[in-house]
């Protein structure tokens, strides 16, 4: 294990880490014992305290338990927005024991049956606005409830109504075969003795794989646990402590560092529904935001907002996220406006969020940082399995308490996503990496064909075979291409079927494409080609395609 890091950790900071054994859903009850009257959330006009927060997640786990019948084990479709509810969700579900499946709530009806298929879901907790892509799968899948949520009940939309995303401001409807959620709550059933344990299984994010095919990625208690105490210590979150919550909680960086972390320490959480940098300038000033948890695309955005100067952004005391190198140009411009270094770090949802960490007092930009509490990392040449040292390129490996059980009912990528060297096991993260002299670790490039949109996987096989079912369709080859704003973008390359060649327009590609997969896959650009660059056996050659693109000029694109 390589120590070089260890001489820039923070001094303030012990360098491994005793994990608690309790469970997250203890985390929310210890907190509230503490701070029964402090203000969880900050929601549209709206504050909720720990003990609202409690009474609510007691009382719709009671109506899960007794009304529904969910037990101990089982998954439940969670899909919706940042929303009270998802919190008081999701700590209902790890109350009783079962386990929370939070899905991307911009997959189509299509992707959604997948999920509730690989996991045999009988139970959803969804959004009211995304109701119409849940309510088929009620007569095609596993898929027996569905309770509906109505952001609105929770915000303050008759004073807030004009600045509120719509989703937020639309009132409660009553939908057919569905159960509301204000009625689940009104019932008050109270769930049985809890008997949590740190290695029950909590929440299963999903992932893509190497073919496109989505993964569960399993987490206990004691996963999700070692990263919130972890970020609690290294970013210095008290009770407190205000975290703008931007992120989306179903995915693993804003689940651990917008939700399980600022509850842990008992502070506040100011969420957002929908991105919208002047209403992140507006609730930084009015309600002293002092953490923010974010993507580089959501920062690039925000601070080329020409009104931000309007707003009082002093409270901020630490920034930080990943998702794709932040530019040196927008970490100058944040620090000259803040005196703020951009913290950067690196992790996955096998290893709920971060295993690398930048040392907030010394930082380095488009860097992964240093390795996290009790993350072993190395470098190994990805044929031979040979450990690589300081500047050398190859897979980056890491062992930690944070790392999942393994992919749910996904054996043959078990046993090829693990590896032993010496008397440790390690995951193969499929990142090709290096690190410099002093133990900081740099993304080179990708071992795998995956592209990197605003933090967000997409795999290129499965826009493929979306781009098929297209009659216009004769091949399709998608690439990733460089992107100021998103970091990588997705373009496809067609051949066009002879009927259709000059009858149909890049423009009704993209426009098609935006039905048939979630927004962050679709293809933004379409080129069509009369032929592809194939090897002697037919295949495709996507790398000499992406490269190829990757040396034009930004302008020619």
């Amino acid at each position: 294990m390589n120590k070089a890091h260890f001489q820039f950790w923070p001094k303030r900071i012990a360098k491994t880490l005793t994990v608690p054994e309790t469970t997250l859903y203890e985390n929310l009850a210890m907190t509230t014992k503490k701070y029964p009257s402090k203000i969880a959330l900050y929601y549209y006009g709206k504050q909720y305290s720990y003990e609202q927060l409690f009474h609510e997640v007691e009382a719709f786990a009671g109506y899960l338990e007794h009304s529904l019948g969910v037990q101990k084990g089982q998954k439940v479709l969670l899909f919706m927005q940042n929303a009270p509810q998802f919190i008081i969700s999701y700590f209902a579900l790890l109350r009783i024991r079962a386990v929370v499946v939070p899905i991307n709530p911009m997959n189509t009806t299509d992707e959604l049956a997948f999920y509730i298929n690989d996991c045999q879901i009988k139970h959803a907790i969804v959004g009211q606005e995304l109701y119409d892509r849940v309510a088929p799968l009620r007569h095609s899948t596993t898929l027996e409830q569905i309770i509906v949520a109505a952001y609105s009940d929770y915000a303050l939309v008759e004073q807030e109504e004009n600045k509120l995303p719509k989703e937020v401001s639309s009132p409660r409807h009553s939908f057919p075969e569905a159960i509301l959620w204000t009625d689940a709550l009104a019932l008050g059933h109270m769930p049985s003795v809890y008997e949590g344990h740190k290695d029950d299984i909590a929440v299963l994010p999903y992932t893509s794989g190497t073919t496109g095919l989505p993964k569960g990625c399993v987490h206990t208690n004691a996963t999700v646990q070692a990263n919130t105490v972890g970020a609690y210590h290294w970013m210095n979150i008290t009770s407190d402590t205000v975290s703008l919550a931007t992120l989306p909680l179903f995915h693993v960086t804003g689940m651990l560092h917008s939700m399980h972390t600022p509850i842990y320490a008992g502070g506040a959480i100011v969420m957002m529904t929908r991105w919208n940098r002047d209403d992140a300038g507006r609730l930084i000033e009015s309600l002293r935001c002092t953490h923010w948890i974010n993507i580089s695309t959501m920062l690039i955005d925000f601070l080329s907002n020409p009104r931000l100067e309007t707003y009082d952004i002093s409270s901020l005391q630490a920034i930080a996220g990943g998702g794709a190198p932040l530019p040196a140009a927008v970490g100058e411009k944040l620090y000259q406006l803040t005196g703020l270094h951009f913290v950067e770090g690196y992790g996955l949802s096998e290893s709920m969020s971060h295993t690398h960490f930048n040392p907030p007092d010394r930082p380095k930009l488009q860097c992964l940082g240093i390795p996290a509490f009790d993350v072993d990392a190395r470098i190994i040449d990805p044929i031979t399995s040979e450990e690589l040292g300081a500047g050398q390129e190859g897979e980056l490996i890491v062992n930690g308490p944070q790392l999942f059980k393994g992919y749910y009912n996904r054996d043959d990528d078990n046993r090829q996503s693990f590896m032993k060297l010496g008397d440790r096991t390690f995951f193969r993260t499929g990142d090709i990496a290096k690190m410099d002299e002093e133990g900081y670790f740099f993304i080179v490039d990708r071992v795998k064909r995956m592209i990197n949109a605003s933090g967000y996987k997409v795999w290129p096989t499965e826009v493929e075979s979306h781009l098929y079912k297209h009659p216009a369709v004769q091949q399709a080859c998608v690439v990733g291409v460089p992107d100021s704003r998103r970091g990588e973008t997705v373009k496809a390359f067609i051949i066009l079927n002879d009927p259709y060649i000059g009858k149909i327009s890049e423009t009704e590609i993209i426009e098609w494409s935006k039905q048939q997969m979630a927004a962050y896959k679709y293809p933004r650009i379409i080129e069509f080609r009369d032929t592809f660059p194939t090897t002697s056996s037919g295949k495709i050659l996507w790398r000499k395609m992406q490269a190829a693109e990757r040396e034009r000029e930004p302008e020619t694109r």
